[in-house]
């Protein structure tokens, strides 16, 4: 059999490379099939299904896609719709230890064009280990065209879509509450804001095209705002822009509301009351925004929590009295109820540190950015949906391989481009075989 019985993982002699097991069925049918990589005749049963299948050569241990024939009459357009071969011959008629077996089985492996060394950008482990856009685009380059990570791409497109969508439910429910409550405009006075397409860009030109739009509005100190769905690529693209812009900060929301939430979860507890949305009436939310303020202290900008009990910095406590357990799961009901409140506090935070001079990054969801006074708002565009699943995909493609190239043997020198390819396709196999 060219498979073990289970998943197991393998010290590898060069990668750690998982497979799945296909043992013989009890009809006796099987597949013989020749090893892509050392070419070893292999006898397994095979699934209708392209399917991650090993070489039990102790050599070899070449992962790589097999599938069962299709059927007749059938086998030109499914190979095609596969990308793979459409010349099948007839099932053997012969037999070995009793087992009968057919004709060769359609193989997709590493040796094809997508997989193979001469890719644009060489697959190297300095490379997966920069986690950033340009090994994302390197390892889509050399498995886009693959169907198992095409698969993959769409479910990580569904995920997105979905999430987002309820994110955006939330938040709209959130705002319309604030607007209720007289806390934000039902229509902000916002700007327009400058699409940015990112396909085929490295961050690097994506961050540097919106400077060259800021203009020289950075030598003195703007906000920028930076929109789009999940896996467009805002953080990176924050991150580039805070290496160009001068004297630049990067603002977050997050420790607001876990501030706020501190705060309500201590009142609660004071007064024997369950932290629930009833509990958040307007007047307490702004009893407690009351206990924050925005502004130097020691000489740079921080928030100050000042009030039940507590005088604290937020930069002193945000991995600590900010991190307890009794914050982190009541900030959903407190950030529901407080959206308003927050965005105002970030709005005035993002322009006191603009008239300080600074270059203020402020990322996440146009409900929420809408409402920040600036020109200089963009919004991050991939042509397809597809295109961020297919990045979301490749991103997990890279931390799986760099979790199996930990114990390879020998120093980084010694980890050869071949090795970092099997690796990356053991762990599409592996994906695609546990996300069936």
């Amino acid at each position: 059999m060219p498979v073990p019985h289970d998943l197991q993982r393998r010290r590898p002699s060069h990668s750690s490379l998982m497979s799945v097991a296909l043992p013989i069925p009890p009809s006796g049918k099987a597949y013989s099939f020749n090893c892509p990589q050392c070419n070893a005749e292999l006898l397994s049963a095979l699934p209708e299904k392209l399917t991650a299948v090993q070489c039990d050569k102790a050599k070899c241990r070449f992962v790589f896609l097999a599938q069962r024939p299709v059927k007749k009459g059938g086998g030109k357009k499914a190979a095609k719709r596969r990308g793979g071969s459409s010349s099948m011959s007839a099932a053997d008629s012969s037999s070995a230890d009793g087992v009968s077996v057919d004709s060769h089985s359609t193989v997709l492996t590493a040796a094809s064009s997508n997989w193979s060394l001469g890719a644009s950008t060489p697959l190297s482990l300095p490379l997966l280990a920069r986690a950033d856009d340009t090994s994302t685009e390197a390892v889509l380059s050399v498995f886009d065209a693959d169907p198992l990570f095409a698969a993959l791409a769409k479910k990580e497109m569904e995920a997105i879509l979905v999430r987002d969508d309820e994110d955006a439910s939330k938040l709209a429910d959130g705002i319309a509450m604030a607007v209720a409550k007289g806390v934000l405009p039902a229509k902000p006075a916002a700007a327009k804001v400058t699409k940015v397409h990112v396909h085929g860009k490295p961050a690097d030109a994506v961050a540097a095209e919106i400077c060259a739009a800021v203009g020289d509005a950075a030598a003195g100190g703007c906000i920028l705002t930076l929109q789009g769905l999940s896996g467009t690529g805002k953080g990176t693209t924050v991150a580039k822009l805070q290496a160009l812009l001068p004297r630049a900060v990067c603002w977050s929301n997050g420790n607001v509301f876990r501030a706020l939430t501190l705060l309500a979860v201590t009142y609660c507890e004071k007064h024997g009351l369950p932290l629930c949305a009833e509990a958040l009436t307007p007047s307490l939310i702004g009893e407690l925004m009351r206990c924050l303020t925005f502004g130097k202290f020691h000489g740079e900008f921080d928030i100050r929590i000042c009030g039940q009990g507590f005088d604290l910095l937020v930069s002193e406590v945000a991995n600590t009295a900010l991190k307890e357990p009794r914050v982190g799961k009541n900030i959903p009901t407190v950030a529901k109820m407080t959206q308003g409140e927050v965005i105002n506090f970030a709005a005035d935070a993002a322009d006191a540190m603009r008239a300080d001079g600074m270059n203020v990054l402020m990322e996440g969801r146009a409900q929420t950015l809408a409402y920040v006074r600036t020109p200089h708002r963009f919004e991050l565009v991939l042509s397809s949906p597809l295109l961020i699943g297919k990045r979301r995909a490749a991103q997990r493609l890279v931390c799986g391989a760099l979790n199996r190239l930990k114990t390879a043997e020998g120093t980084e020198a010694g980890v050869s481009t071949q090795l970092v390819l099997d690796s990356l396709q053991a762990e599409l196999a592996e994906m695609a075989v546990s996300e069936r």
